[in-house]
């Protein structure tokens, strides 16, 4: 595609920066490459040729305002989200441009609907946070699944990874949150986000072949417990985690992902799956692929074209699964990502 206007990354320097910039770049958009590290930015910028450099930080918003000047979109992949996401969202109202971000993080999702929707809505500017691994992918599955379904008595999430090597912004962003919750863990149920101090525990899920019947964590809660009840009326949403995900992201030793192919992938793969339940109806779909943080680069920068050519279904702030139509995007995915949605 090429774009008179260019989108901004802001955090492009960062793991999944680089490669949402990589994806748009090989779409054809031009890219501004943006974030409070200046000298990095001119490092990468030397390194990919073809992209402008805007420096800026959260705490000074004339910068962020140069930055977005005269833009088309933002995606934000800068953590931690729950510092990061307020200013570059208000920045990206004040220039009215759409806003994607890739946050994982529960509460900064959460505030994001809470605190941002007015704003969003009455400036008709579409903003989409969680366009990412976590919270995105699976809010469109589980919309995809639910068909014409409105409403669902649960949904569950679960999520099959092979292995978990933490970027240093997970881990970040990990502590965050920890510290937001002092410590505690959260679930939604009973149609809201509650805090508790029950111990995780262990069960089984039975995973599509070939990854089969695998032990996860329970309760492993992520980003799907904001975006899905967002849209979809559903008092409880649950997501799981492979056990060896789990432990890799809780041993402080665990390194960063290393890559392996062209692409700069690692060699994690994962299979997402999706349980929808209505009326004692079950209905599945799941995604499988490699590399988490990878894969979000095609998760945001489909965002950003589905937005900027007029693909959407709403504005002001709205998850994945409400903004586009599902099943058309996940299978607008491939190769990265393979599906398997309800017939």
């Amino acid at each position: 595609m090429s774009a008179t206007a260019a989108v901004v990354v802001f955090g492009a320097t960062g793991h999944t920066g680089r490669f949402v910039v990589a994806e748009l770049r090989r779409r054809g958009f031009a890219t501004v490459v943006s974030g409070r590290d200046a000298a990095r930015l001119e490092a990468l910028a030397a390194e990919w040729g073809d992209v402008e450099v805007r420096p800026a930080t959260v705490d000074d918003a004339g910068s962020l305002d140069r930055a977005l000047a005269g833009a088309a979109a933002v995606v934000n992949c800068a953590g931690p989200f729950a510092v990061t996401a307020g200013p570059v969202v208000e920045a990206a109202l004040r220039a009215g441009i759409p806003y994607v971000d890739v946050a994982a993080e529960i509460e900064a999702n959460a505030s994001m609907f809470a605190d941002r929707a007015e704003a969003a809505r009455a400036a008709n500017t579409p903003v989409v946070p969680a366009m990412a691994f976590y919270g995105g992918l699976g809010d469109l599955l589980v919309t995809a699944a639910m068909g014409e379904w409105t409403a669902a008595d649960a949904v569950h999430v679960a999520y099959g990874l092979n292995g978990w090597h933490p970027t240093p912004g997970t881990r970040v962003a990990g502590r965050v949150s920890h510290e937001r919750r002092a410590g505690r863990r959260v679930r939604f149920a009973e149609g809201a986000l509650r805090y508790h101090d029950d111990k995780p525990w262990e069960q089984d899920w039975v995973f599509p072949e070939p990854v089969g019947r695998r032990a996860v964590i329970a309760e492993f809660t992520m980003a799907d417990v904001v975006t899905v009840p967002s849209h979809v009326a559903v008092p409880e949403v649950r997501t799981y985690m492979t056990v060896e995900a789990a432990r890799d992201l809780a041993d402080e030793e665990t390194p960063e992902p290393e890559p392996v192919d062209a692409l700069g992938r690692s060699d994690q793969t994962f299979v997402v799956e999706v349980v929808v339940s209505a009326g004692g109806v079950e209905r599945r779909a799941s995604a499988r692929g490699r590399d988490i943080y990878a894969v979000t680069a095609p998760l945001a920068v489909e965002a950003v074209e589905r937005i900027l050519t007029g693909r959407t279904r709403t504005t002001g702030v709205a998850s994945a699964g409400a903004m586009f139509d599902a099943a058309d995007f996940l299978r607008a995915l491939s190769p990265y990502v393979s599906v398997e949605l309800p017939h």
